[in-house]
């Protein structure tokens, strides 16, 4: 099944941008995903195309119309009625590889691009329209973070990344950050690789792999390492109780 990425934007000539090239690009090219950049502006109602208007009680900026926005939306949805709609706004909740996942064994996503100030709220009141973030940061608009989702999904598709392994041990697939690569040249302006990484100690590795993987989390990301204990520390109690119950 071709996973089916449909943008509703007002610069639909910045797809397939990136995702044209590399991987995701050779999937397109293939069929394994199929992509639709949607012009916002087709769906202005006035002979100017307009798609935007002034903030209600005053201020800087403009603001995306919800009456054109709700077209877009409409508009896709007919093509695509299996599809999530998501719209990347600083204002939704943080993108996670869970979330990835969820959507990359889908039928595919529509992607909701905001301008200038952002969304009239209406428009997550009146559909069915999830609000995604990719970071506490501001863009100049939703296309950015709509590639970064994109791409985030399509590499998880079946066949894009080669080997089905590729992606087990990668961060966030396990709750933790990924170990530290090495590869040759074996010495570095006097920086080595590490000695157990050339050991052919597969076990050793392994270990020396989740210890840095963990050590490396707790120090960089705590925030990703409570998570982690916490939900370490409820699997065993579940397991536990199982046992006991039994």
């Amino acid at each position: 099944m071709t996973f089916a990425a449909t943008v509703l934007t007002l610069y639909p000539e910045m797809f397939p941008g990136p995702l044209g090239v590399s991987l995701a690009g050779r999937a397109l090219r293939e069929g394994t995903w199929a992509l639709d950049a949607v012009q916002i502006r087709d769906f202005a109602i006035d002979k100017h195309r307009t798609v935007d208007d002034t903030p209600a009680g005053g201020g800087a900026g403009m603001v995306l119309r919800v009456d054109v926005l709700a077209a877009a939306v409409d508009h896709a949805l007919a093509a695509h009625p299996g599809c999530p709609v998501l719209a990347m706004t600083p204002r939704g909740k943080p993108l996670t590889q869970d979330r990835v996942r969820e959507l990359a064994a889908g039928p595919g996503v529509i992607v909701l691009c905001g301008r200038f100030e952002g969304f009239d709220e209406r428009i997550f009141a009146g559909r069915q329209v999830e609000e995604v973030s990719v970071g506490d940061i501001v863009l100049s608009g939703g296309e950015c973070a709509a590639l970064m989702l994109l791409d985030a999904c399509i590499r998880l598709l079946p066949g894009v990344m080669g080997a089905p392994s590729s992606g087990q041990e990668e961060s966030f697939e396990n709750g933790l950050l990924e170990y530290p690569h090495y590869t040759r040249p074996v010495e570095w302006e006097g920086r080595t690789i590490p000695e157990v990484l050339r050991s052919g100690d597969h076990a050793k590795i392994a270990e020396w792999r989740k210890r840095r993987s963990e050590d490396d989390t707790r120090s960089r990301r705590p925030d990703l390492w409570e998570r982690h204990v916490g939900a370490r520390v409820q699997s065993a109690s579940g397991a536990q109780r199982e046992v006991q119950d039994d």
